[in-house]
């Protein structure tokens, strides 16, 4: 794999820069109260720059960076583990993998999920399109086809195990990852693919 070029690593900084301003004046200002002229003035962007990034102010929190690499951690696991085990090994390979920074950034975005009704009702809107996400790299690394039944039925018993998981906060800490562990192995006692 080739590292990226100095565009994408100046485009990666402008869009971190952006999302760091902008959840830093959610969480002083309010969500509510915070404009994209506000956050695109602090990030030293223009508001077109903004939307270049973020086509809304509401995808500056909604937008998950995790499941991309979740998904691409999932498609390297070995085809012989047991699916539930597979998922199991990409979330701690890539929550195993943030530093700290990141790690307290993510928990920021959540918290402000979370804080926001109308980005908790957006973000249950957007589980749909996880689930297809997830189902798609499922079938993949289980050498089924995309439209696969009991693929997008186990998708969504993992995202089912994951928000039984959730703690009330709605928002996941370090040691909130042993109760999703419980919980994707109660999967795993059944639900085998392809059948």
């Amino acid at each position: 794999m080739t590292s990226p070029g100095l565009r994408e690593r100046k485009k990666a900084r402008t869009r971190a820069a952006i999302r760091e301003h902008a959840l830093r004046l959610f969480e002083e200002r309010g969500y509510a109260a915070t404009t994209v002229d506000q956050i695109a003035e602090a990030a030293e962007v223009s508001p077109s720059t903004f939307f270049r990034y973020f086509p809304t102010k509401e995808d500056v929190v909604l937008t998950d960076d995790v499941d991309p690499l979740l998904l691409a951690a999932l498609r390297e696991q070995p085809a012989d583990l047991h699916p539930v085990e597979a998922v199991k090994r990409s979330i701690r390979q890539v929550f195993g993998g943030m530093s700290a920074e990141e790690w307290a950034a993510e928990r920021r975005r959540q918290q402000i999920l979370q804080s926001v009704d109308d980005l908790r009702a957006r973000a249950l809107r957007q589980y749909t399109d996880t689930l297809g996400m997830l189902a798609t790299a499922v079938a993949e690394w289980a050498g089924l086809p995309a439209d696969d039944f009991s693929v997008r039925v186990f998708a969504g018993a993992v995202m089912g195990a994951g928000l039984a998981a959730l703690p009330a906060s709605g928002v996941f800490e370090d040691d909130d990852f042993a109760a999703l562990d419980r919980a994707l192995d109660l999967l795993q006692a059944g639900l085998p693919l392809g059948s």
